[in-house]
């Protein structure tokens, strides 16, 4: 998600980690944007600090089928696994729908220095449920964590969304929250993506702090499944259409503005990274609308038709979480 400090702690990160590219490419891309996997001998990737996210992904799909019918996603046959360039960092990539999920996937990394999961649930455009986000960044030292369900529509202005899905949510939010506190500083144009239970925090890595956020994303998902279990479909026309610009407009900022984009660069290279995040990650957006990232967001527009690089416009952010705990919200007193 974007945010000031995820992205340059995100940066720095990368520099002191990754080692420079090596010479020979285990990744092959053809002209039909296709994925093609080299099969390597070796395997064995250490795991950081003996962390890793695999049972976060297996929990999520499994708890998914007890809830409804899990179907392969037709993404599952061009993005599977890979090894990056570095020869020793794995990408695994897992795609899934359901009667009322347009798209279920997951997108861990795992190597010698970090681990990494991406998690997302976007709902069919018949139903305005929140966007479920989890996403996880770990090092040794450091993990970097977004955890939440965005909401479709805003939940300033339209407090009917918000008591729709996030008012039954708040006690489980402030559960969390106190134990995983607020990260730091969060850009003001991030934040209209993010609902007043959002986790986002960043810790020293241990197993006991990694206990509490696979309890939390538990949670969180199971909260979500519920929701989606309740949900009834939309049958008027004006509604559908405008959750499906609602979805949209995420899913273009997401693509553009991602943090995660540094740490794919850096490991497949750019050309892959923009295919990874335009057609897997934030699948949808050459098939809900038409509109661009200047048709949604034109203060990001350079004179030369360009988009700005900056993460952040109006440079403001909130240090300080800015939901007090009946999730109103309270950052126009907050902003610095």
């Amino acid at each position: 998600m974007d945010c000031c400090s995820f992205s340059s702690s995100l940066s720095l990160s990368l520099s002191l980690m990754l080692k420079p590219r090596p010479p020979l490419m285990t990744i092959n891309y053809n002209g039909n944007s296709q994925w093609s996997k080299r099969k390597k001998k070796r395997h064995c990737l250490l795991q950081v600090s003996a962390i890793s996210y695999q049972n976060f992904i297996h929990f999520a799909f499994n708890e998914t089928k007890r809830h409804t019918l899990l179907l392969p996603s037709p993404l599952q046959e061009k993005y599977g696994s890979m090894i990056a360039m570095d020869e020793q960092t794995r990408l695994e990539m897992l795609s899934f729908e359901t009667p009322k999920i347009r798209l279920l996937r997951s997108m861990s990394i795992e190597g010698e220095a970090m681990q990494v999961l991406d998690f997302a649930a976007f709902p069919k455009p018949e139903f305005d449920l929140p966007i479920f986000c989890g996403n996880f960044f770990t090092t040794a030292n450091m993990n970097i964590v977004v955890l939440d369900l965005n909401p479709l529509h805003d939940v300033t202005s339209r407090r009917d969304y918000k008591e729709k899905y996030y008012d039954r949510l708040l006690p489980l939010g402030l559960k969390y929250t106190e134990l995983l506190p607020w990260g730091g500083k969060l850009t003001s144009e991030s934040i209209k993506f993010f609902s007043p239970i959002v986790i986002w925090t960043k810790f020293s890595s241990s197993n006991s702090k990694h206990e509490v956020l696979y309890s939390a994303f538990m949670e969180y998902y199971k909260a979500w499944l519920e929701l989606m279990e309740q949900a009834v479909e939309d049958t008027d026309p004006s509604q559908i259409t405008c959750n499906l610009e609602a979805q949209h407009r995420y899913l273009t900022w997401r693509a553009e503005k991602d943090p995660g984009h540094g740490v794919l660069k850096r490991l497949i290279g750019e050309k892959l990274a923009k295919d990874l995040l335009r057609n897997f990650l934030f699948s949808g957006i050459d098939e809900l609308g038409s509109k661009t990232f200047l048709d949604y967001f034109p203060e990001y527009g350079i004179e030369d038709g360009t988009i700005n690089e900056k993460r952040s416009i109006i440079g403001k952010g909130f240090e300080n979480r800015p939901w007090d705990k009946n999730g109103e919200f309270i950052g126009n007193d907050l902003r610095n």
